[in-house]
């Protein structure tokens, strides 16, 4: 750990390293270290120090005169430590907080250097946490644009894109540099190695910019990264420091309502089995479903059966105990996650802050954490009912909207099939046309068994059912499963078409792309597992449509938010779940933010269907959704 910490990437530090690595069996980091594989790609680097107010003064009146630079702000939520400012290779230096040279004066410097320079770094919406930016054109995210590069890795940094993009070249990594130091603590004690990671974490950005973007324009995404991507990376920034608001007392109140069915299901749940166990042992509830109830479907492990909820679901329609035992899971983990969970997050400010991620998911959804607000169940009606706990600030309403059935709507641009175009049209039940069609019934005479099943294959094709897959979820057998998706495609011919087009295309090019050219790669194509393989060609199906709705949804997000601050509004954007936006809405703004938002969201992209919303108020999340 000391020498990973003692210098830069010097050759005789590689050396060194390589052979502390090989005699401590570090078999994994060898590759890091070893000459053989990192002689050509090393470069000696220098770090320099600046820490007095002239000399600062005099870097960045320097770093103005460039085209670009490389920074890092490393920092807590309520403290700048060191700032990273990188000219060229040649020129990388750090500036540690301290006397004159105070978090907000060298936040401040960087702000007045984005009216001259584009600035470089890792990630732009933790430096939009300290710097107030506003314009995307005058700033570059390394770690987005990589993850449009390659959007299956789980992270992005910076010792992996400068192996990766800069000539295989080996830098150490956090871990090498830090430990599990805290950045607080390093800046106290450790404050040469705290330096190099801001100085690797400023070096990168600006040495990748070139190739990232050239990379960006040869895979036909630079669109994508410059009308999509960087600009969001603003409106979630705003969205994060907006928060919700939530009622304290009314999470306890749900709390207590789960806590009481709770316990009803745990009786109910021992009486049909006739003894009290833990229901929270899988090992337990494994023994008294399969050996003393004698239930089918028992998946015997070396810990005992298998109480999966992939299991349980097969079972839960013959099985009363199932179903009961289903709730209680689902309401239990609402109870922890949710009712107390979300207690813990919640900000000074009466409000909690969630995280959105947008380099998370391959197919370009955006994800929820700390806390995850994507999750809150709908299906059932108390899952539902903690929403009655998010609330606006005094003066304000809930504005909801979520798109109507977007990914269909999306598969019935992209495959061009004229029927589906038109039962969206005709502005119909599109289940129920469906069912119509596929069944040869007329409209009127449908039932609503057939318009469900309908809508699980409207919904299934989408993500490349199978029969089986159907079979399952429809509790019917594979065959007339079979014959229903036969008879689907049989409607809607050119989408059987489209989507065997994308496997084959999947196959010759190695990924598939959405309606904007955002690429998903599948390698799982190429594997020589016939499970792999099956699981490519569903996602090969997929990705295009369900990435092509979260760029519709992305567009919207831009434009809703863009233009409330454009209008001086008091209204803010502050959710996105999926398919949904949430505004907190000044009550005397309400009329205005309605066109708004329908405008955003039905305008983000020009279909051959309409794009339809569901637009809703409220005085809580639970009454505007």
């Amino acid at each position: 750990s000391t020498l990973m910490r003692s210098s830069a990437a010097s050759d005789v530090y590689k050396r060194q390293a390589y052979e502390l690595c090989k005699r401590l069996e570090f078999k994994n980091m060898l590759n890091r270290f070893d000459p053989a594989t990192t002689a050509d790609s090393s470069m000696e680097l220098e770090f320099f120090t600046c820490n007095d107010l002239s000399g600062v003064e005099a870097l960045f009146e320097k770093a103005a005169q460039k085209d670009q630079v490389g920074i890092s702000v490393l920092a807590d939520p309520d403290q700048v430590y060191t700032v990273g400012l990188v000219l060229d290779e040649k020129e990388i230096y750090q500036i540690p907080v301290g006397g004159l040279l105070t978090g907000d004066y060298l936040c401040g410097k960087l702000k007045a250097l984005a009216d001259s320079t584009v600035l470089c770094a890792m990630d732009i919406k933790a430096v939009l946490k300290h710097v107030p930016l506003e314009e995307p054109e005058k700033v570059f995210d390394t770690g987005v644009a990589a993850y449009l590069l390659n959007p299956l890795k789980s992270s992005y940094t910076y010792d992996d894109i400068a192996r990766e993009y800069l000539d295989g070249m080996m830098l150490p990594a956090k871990e090498d540099l830090l430990g599990k130091t805290s950045l607080k603590k390093a800046w106290e004690e450790e404050m040469e190695c705290l330096g190099n990671y801001a100085c690797y974490q400023a070096f990168v950005p600006c040495m990748a910019r070139k190739v990232l973007l050239e990379k960006l324009d040869e895979t036909g995404m630079r669109k994508v990264y410059d009308e999509i991507e960087l600009p969001l990376v603003f409106t979630l920034d705003s969205m994060e420091k907006w928060g919700i608001s939530v009622k304290g007392e009314e999470l306890k109140s749900y709390g207590e309502k789960l806590k009481v069915r709770i316990q009803e299901l745990e009786k109910t749940i021992w009486q049909e089995s006739g003894e009290e166990f833990n229901i929270n042992s899988p090992k337990q509830l494994g023994v008294i479903l399969f050996e003393k109830l004698g239930l089918p479907g028992g998946k015997k492990t070396k810990t005992g059966y298998s109480t999966a909820a992939d299991i349980l679901d097969k079972l839960a329609p013959d099985h009363a105990i199932v179903k009961d035992i289903l709730e209680y899971r689902q309401l239990t983990k609402l109870k922890s996650t949710y009712a107390d969970g979300l207690g813990n997050v919640i900000g000074e400010d009466g409000r909690i802050h969630s995280t959105f991620n947008q380099t998370i998911t391959a197919t370009g959804r955006l994800s929820s954490t700390e806390p995850n607000l994507q999750n809150i169940p709908m299906r059932i009606e108390l899952g539902r009912l903690i929403r009655k706990a998010f609330v606006p600030k005094e003066g304000f309403e809930f504005m909801d909207a979520d798109y109507s059935q977007i990914e269909l709507r999306v598969l019935a641009h992209m495959s061009g099939d004229e029927k589906l175009i038109e039962a969206y049209r005709e502005a119909q039940d599109i289940h129920r046309i469906t069912a119509s069609q596929v069944f040869h019934i007329p409209f009127d005479e449908v039932t609503d068994l057939q318009r469900r099943n309908a809508k699980a294959v409207n919904f299934g094709i989408v993500y490349g059912i199978s029969s089986f897959g159907l079979s399952q979820d429809l509790s019917i057998s594979k065959k007339e499963a079979a014959e229903y998706i036969e008879r689907y495609f049989e409607t809607y011919p050119k989408i059987k078409t489209f989507l065997d087009g994308l496997v084959e295309d999947a196959k010759k090019n190695g990924y598939v792309t959405t309606m904007f050219g955002r690429r998903r790669p599948v390698p799982e194509l190429s594997s020589s597992n016939f499970m792999q393989r099956s699981f490519g060609e569903r996602v090969a199906m997929n990705a295009p449509i369900q990435g092509t709705a979260a760029d519709i949804i992305k567009i919207a997000m831009i434009r809703v938010h863009d233009r409330l601050l454009e209008e001086h509004l008091k209204s803010r954007l502050i959710i996105t779940v999926h398919d949904e936006l949430l505004i907190e809405t000044a009550e005397d703004e309400i009329d205005r933010v309605k066109e708004i938002l329908t405008e955003g969201m039905q305008q983000a992209a020009d279909l051959k269907v309409a794009l339809a919303i569901d637009l809703h108020t409220g005085k809580n999340w639970y009454e505007a959704k």
